[in-house]
Parts: C-alpha cells; sequence; structure tokens
C-alpha cells in the first residue's frame, strides 16, 4: 500500500505595511531640517572664513603701522659774525631748519616735545625743544625748528681756527621724535624716530652743502 505524502500548509505570506501619512511627512521634514542645517553650517563657515580673510588682509595693508619718516628740508645760520679772522662771542648764532614729518598711516602720529642737537667738533653747541604736534593720517607736517648756537662753545673747538681758514665747518645734528600711532582704539604702537645728519657749512656762501641723513626706527 502506497504510503501517502503528508502535505504541509504553506506559511501565510508576510503581509508589508506602508508607512502612514503621518509618519511620511515626519521623515520628509526631518530631511528638510538636516539640508537645513548642513547649508546653514555651510554659509556660517565661508562667512567665517571670508571675514577671517579681509581681517588679515586690513591687517597687512591698510591697518600696517607704517614708520613716520622725518627730513630736514632746508637749514641756514644767521648772525654767523666773525671779526679779524675768529668769531665774535658776544653775537649768539642761530640755527633754522625747516624738517617735516611725513605720516604714511591710516591714522594720525601724535608726538611729545621733541629734541634737536647739532654737534660742532664732537661737541654739543645748541640745543632745541620742539613742542608737541600731530602729524594728520597720511599728511606731511612741517616744522621750522630754532636752535641757538653757544659762541663760546664753538670756539673752544680745537679745529675752529683751521676750519676758519679753510672756509668750511663741518656740523652734524640729531632730531628725536617720540610719539604714537592709534588705528581704532584696536592697534597702538609707540614710535621712535631719529635722525642722524652731517653736512657742511661753506663761510663764503653762507650754505649747507653735502647733507647726509640717516633715519632710525624704534617700535
Amino acid at each position: 500500500m502506497a504510503e501517502h505524502e503528508q502535505v504541509k500548509p504553506l506559511a501565510p505570506a508576510a503581509t508589508f505595511q506602508g508607512r502612514s501619512d503621518d509618519e511620511e511627512a515626519l521623515f520628509t521634514q526631518s530631511n528638510r531640517r538636516k539640508r537645513i542645517y548642513i547649508q546653514c553650517c555651510g554659509c556660517v563657515t565661508a562667512l567665517s572664513l571670508i571675514l577671517a580673510v579681509v581681517v588679515l588682509v586690513l591687517f597687512f595693508t591698510v591697518f600696517r603701522i607704517h614708520d613716520p619718516r622725518i627730513k630736514i628740508n632746508s637749514v641756514t645760520i644767521q648772525r654767523l659774525e666773525l671779526v679779524n679772522g675768529t668769531l665774535r662771542p658776544d653775537v649768539n648764532v642761530t640755527l633754522l631748519a625747516d624738517i617735516s614729518v611725513k605720516n604714511r598711516n591710516v591714522a594720525s602720529f601724535k608726538f611729545q616735545n621733541s629734541t634737536t642737537l647739532v654737534y660742532y667738533g664732537g661737541t654739543v653747541i645748541g640745543e632745541a625743544i620742539h613742542l608737541r604736534g600731530e602729524a594728520k593720517a597720511r599728511r606731511t607736517l612741517r616744522r621750522n625748528v630754532t636752535v641757538e648756537l653757544v659762541p663760546e662753545k664753538i670756539l673752544a673747538v680745537p679745529s675752529f681756527m683751521r676750519d676758519i681758514n679753510s672756509g668750511e665747518l663741518n656740523i652734524s645734528s640729531y632730531s628725536r621724535i617720540s610719539g604714537r600711532v592709534k588705528v581704532s582704539n584696536i592697534i597702538k604702537k609707540n614710535v621712535v624716530v631719529r635722525l642722524n645728519c652731517t653736512m657742511t657749512y661753506r663761510i663764503s656762501g653762507r650754505e649747507f652743502v653735502g647733507e647726509i641723513c640717516m633715519p632710525e626706527l624704534d617700535f
């Protein structure tokens, strides 16, 4: 007798349940929020990079502190009177210097009382104090400096008579200006400018020739 095969019923197919409308809406909204968040982060990052680049460019170009420049435009001597081949000790000799301060910064350069010394034969023969001032942004300030030279000190230089006979006096000067450059109350720099000059005074022509000036700068 043939053996009957037992047939087992197939398991019912699993029914697939689709997302409801509420779940689909929540999923779409979540994706939209993620995209907006990523876009906002990208915009903030890009703006931050642009701002950083702009600040760096301004710092190294516009807001960079440049050294003020001092220049002696002209120098003259008044009341240098010679009697019997020597200098009159009873008459004060006056040296007049036309000095300019060029400010190359976008902010003003304010400086304190400044000093100018005049040397002859290694001896200080005159000193002048010029008052505080201000050189406007990208402007040049010009000032006249008057130095009273002491005749006794000039006569005390050992080489004076020899220089008188040669017709030339070798004069040197030292000027110091100390001040500050301030940009928008953010960048502040104390600046000290020094100027050493040498020149030759020709007695016959009453003029200075061969002026050589060497500036020095300290921040």
